[in-house]
């Protein structure tokens, strides 16, 4: 049975929603990042409800160094650990093994490195992956999947997608038995496969053909977003989103810009995360609906307008560009906390306003009149 029920579709893009065992969410939905179970920024899980967060991420590499899984399932688990009820995606680790490790070498049974943190000897394999998340009891677990850095080789690319393969049918034998088990927090945890292959056409077809057939909850695709030009993703997204199932839910990757989300919704994908809207903020630059501004500048030094005129969200309503722009020449933390506000209550309204247009069969028009423009400066005056 599918927890994926789709309700309308728009051309290519989808509108629909996932069924959990920690509530429903709609589609297409943004996840707010929460690396080591908390929003860099200041933000806490009840205030998420205030901003329209809907899925929460978390990190299953971050959290497995610290405070370790073992502690957060004897704390019962994440959602109390942090107090938050409503569903939470664990990506595998994967991705931060491949990217912060010092050291790292792959082989057939998993991957063993040294941690970032003080370059003690660890390993992770499917397994492995499969148990820390099980431990946090998140509501989603991604598979642990081989992250190759782009551009890559054809030869090494195809072994790689070939290796990720293998290690998702032990990811799902490791969930079955984990299931099983008498002390398992969430037995009813779901698992998404990920889609791997560089920015090769044929093994991105290939590899989600072979991966379709284990009958996930949901699918991912990876390995995007990394440094290629936004039209090599957009011609992957074209190639292989065709080839994932239809009824469960399709989830890039890290991705993106709000223009990058609207375009890939656009093809075909329902879920989506990334750090950008935290990171940006805490450096001074917002997303608005008429596009991105840098609080920092010196023209907001007596601008009593909101940051963004058109949204509605806590800081808006309270705080004046020049304000905000002070905060950040004073060094003040709470600069930071109202920017992050603003982007993720931003970033949670585009895609609610996406799902709107959805329903109303006008996704064509608000693409039309938002994805150049949420992409450029905003006017200063």
């Amino acid at each position: 049975m599918s927890i994926y029920k789709l309700l309308k579709t728009e051309n290519l893009a989808r509108r629909g929603q996932v069924t959990t065992v920690h509530g429903v969410f709609q589609t297409p939905c943004f996840m707010n990042v929460g690396t080591s179970g908390a929003i860099k920024g200041g933000i806490s899980s009840p205030e998420l409800n205030d901003l329209k967060c809907q899925v929460e991420l978390c990190n299953t590499y971050h959290l497995h160094l610290r405070p370790t899984d073992i502690v957060i399932k004897q704390m019962g688990g994440l959602h109390k650990f942090m107090n938050w009820q409503k569903p939470i995606l664990t990506d595998s680790g994967g991705f931060q093994v491949f990217s912060l490790a010092k050291l790292r070498k792959i082989k057939e049974e998993g991957v063993y490195f040294q941690s970032h943190l003080d370059g003690s000897k660890l390993f992770i394999s499917p397994e492995v992956s499969m148990q820390i998340q099980s431990n946090l009891a998140s509501t989603i677990a991604m598979a642990f999947d081989e992250c190759v850095e782009n551009p890559a080789p054809y030869d090494y690319s195809a072994r790689s997608c070939e290796r990720t393969t293998r290690w998702l049918v032990r990811c799902k034998n490791e969930m079955q038995r984990l299931a099983s088990l008498p002390d398992t927090l969430n037995p009813k945890q779901l698992l998404f496969g990920i889609n791997q292959g560089c920015t090769f056409e044929k093994l991105r077809i290939a590899h989600m053909q072979a991966i379709a057939e284990l009958d996930l909850d949901g699918y991912a695709v990876g390995g995007l977003a990394v440094g290629e030009p936004t039209e090599e993703m957009y011609r992957i997204l074209d190639a292989v989103v065709p080839y994932m199932p239809e009824q469960k839910p399709r989830y890039l990757m890290g991705v993106g810009t709000p223009s990058n989300i609207i375009e890939a919704v656009a093809r075909g994908i329902d879920m989506f995360d990334c750090v950008m809207p935290t990171r940006n903020a805490r450096h001074g630059t917002i997303f608005t609906w008429s596009g991105i501004r840098h609080m920092k500048n010196l023209t907001y030094q007596t601008d009593p307008r909101p940051m963004d005129e058109a949204c509605d969200c806590p800081a808006c309503r309270n705080f004046s560009r020049a304000y905000v722009r002070h905060l950040f020449k004073a060094n003040e933390m709470l600069a930071g906390r109202l920017t992050v506000i603003h982007n993720l209550y931003f970033y949670n309204t585009l895609t609610e306003k996406i799902r709107e247009a959805l329903d109303n069969g006008k996704f064509a028009e608000f693409k039309a009149k938002y994805s150049e423009l949420l992409a450029k400066k905003a006017p200063e005056d």
